[in-house]
C-alpha cells in the first residue's frame, strides 16, 4: 500500500474513542494523520495562515506535528474542545480572544483548500437543530412521531394530553455540570399532563409522542455504506442509560429507509449521520433523529470495523467520483 501523500487532519479533543479507531486504520494504511484540538490553542498551538490572490498558504503547528495548510489531504471532524482564553486575562478579554481564536484559527480550519470534509463543521451546525431535522425527516418521507416544541405549559399539558405517553428531550446535547462540575446528562423521559408545570415558560421544550416499540435502531451512514443496528433489551424509553444490558443484532435497510436517509444526508449535505429509529410491532421505522457526529465505537468489532473502514476510505480517498 502506498505511503505518504497530504495528511489527513483530525480535529478532535484527546479522548475521542471513534476518532482513535479511525486514526489507527489510516496510520496501519501509512495515511499521514495530524490531531488537532481547537481547545489547546493558543497554548500548545501555532497558527501562521496567510492569503493573497494566489490562494492559501501557511502552517500549522502542534506540539508534535506540523501541518501546511494549502495541503490537506482531508478533515475528519470529530469532538473538538471549546476555545480558550488566558487564565489570566480578564473576563471580558477572555471572551474577546476566545472569539477571535473561533473566527481566526476556527475560520481557516473550514476553509482549507481543496480538502474533503466530514463532515464540514457548519454542514454539523446546520443539521443539529431539531426543528429543521423534524421538518426535514418529513419532507424525505420518514414516519415522524407527533412533536411540539414549546414554552406554554398550557399547551405542553394539552398535547400530552391529547398524544400520550408523551416524551421530554431535550433539543440539543449541551453540556450541564452540577456545583461541583459534575457532568450531567438531561435524558429522555416520559412526561404526564400533571407533571408540566410554569417552569416551562423559560425556555423551549421538545415534547414528542412515544413510540409504542419493539426494539430501537440505530442507523450508522457513511454516504452509501448504511449499517443499521438493531438494539434490544433497554429497560427504559432510552437506551442510552443501559449499554452493559443492550443486545445489538444489524439488519437490512427497508429501501424506503434507504431512500431517505439518502435524501436527508443530500439536504443537509452530510457524508455522515447517526440516524435513530423507533421499531414498531408492525415493522414501521419510526424516525426520531439524525446526530451528524454521533458515537458508534462502543458498538461490537463486527460493527464496528467496517464503519471504520468505510470512514477511513472517504478520508483517504474523497467522495467517489
Amino acid at each position: 500500500m502506498a505511503a505518504g501523500g497530504p495528511p489527513v487532519l483530525v480535529v478532535t479533543r484527546l479522548d475521542d474513542a471513534t476518532a482513535d479507531q479511525v486514526i489507527t486504520e489510516l496510520n496501519r494504511r501509512r495515511v499521514p494523520v495530524v490531531r488537532l484540538d481547537p481547545g489547546d490553542f493558543p497554548r500548545e498551538v501555532v497558527l501562521s495562515g496567510t492569503f493573497d490572490s494566489t490562494g492559501t498558504s501557511g502552517t500549522l503547528a502542534t506540539a508534535s506535528r506540523r501541518i501546511d495548510l494549502g495541503n490537506v489531504r482531508s478533515v475528519y471532524w470529530r469532538r473538538p474542545t471549546p476555545h480558550t482564553a488566558d487564565l489570566a486575562m480578564d473576563e471580558q478579554t477572555g471572551r474577546w480572544a476566545v472569539e477571535e481564536a473561533r473566527y481566526g484559527l476556527g475560520g481557516i480550519l473550514t476553509a482549507l483548500p481543496g480538502a474533503y470534509y466530514l463532515n464540514h463543521p457548519w454542514r454539523n451546525r446546520d443539521a443539529e437543530y431539531k426543528p429543521a431535522q423534524l421538518a426535514t425527516a418529513a419532507a424525505c418521507g420518514f414516519t415522524v412521531p407527533p412533536t411540539l416544541i414549546t414554552n406554554d405549559p398550557d399547551r405542553a399539558r394539552a398535547f400530552a394530553a391529547e398524544h400520550g405517553p408523551v416524551l421530554y428531550k431535550p433539543l440539543r446535547e449541551t453540556e450541564y455540570t452540577d456545583g461541583t462540575g459534575r457532568p450531567l446528562t438531561v435524558w429522555i423521559e416520559d412526561v404526564t399532563p400533571d407533571q408540566i408545570d410554569s417552569r416551562v415558560i423559560h425556555t423551549a421544550h421538545l415534547f414528542q409522542q412515544r413510540v409504542g416499540k419493539s426494539a430501537d435502531i440505530r442507523l450508522t451512514a457513511v454516504g452509501d455504506h448504511l449499517t443499521a443496528v438493531r438494539i434490544d433489551r433497554s429497560p427504559g424509553v432510552d437506551w442510552r442509560r443501559h449499554y452493559d444490558v443492550l443486545a445489538y443484532t444489524p439488519v437490512p435497510v427497508p429501501p424506503v429507509v434507504a431512500t431517505g436517509v439518502r435524501a436527508y444526508l443530500g439536504a443537509f449535505r452530510l457524508t455522515f449521520g447517526a440516524f435513530d429509529f423507533g421499531l414498531d410491532r408492525d415493522g414501521v421505522w419510526h424516525w426520531y433523529e439524525c446526530n451528524p457526529n454521533g458515537q458508534w465505537a462502543w458498538f461490537p468489532d463486527r460493527i464496528t470495523i467496517p464503519l471504520t473502514h468505510a470512514i477511513a476510505d472517504r478520508l483517504q480517498h474523497g467522495a467517489p467520483v
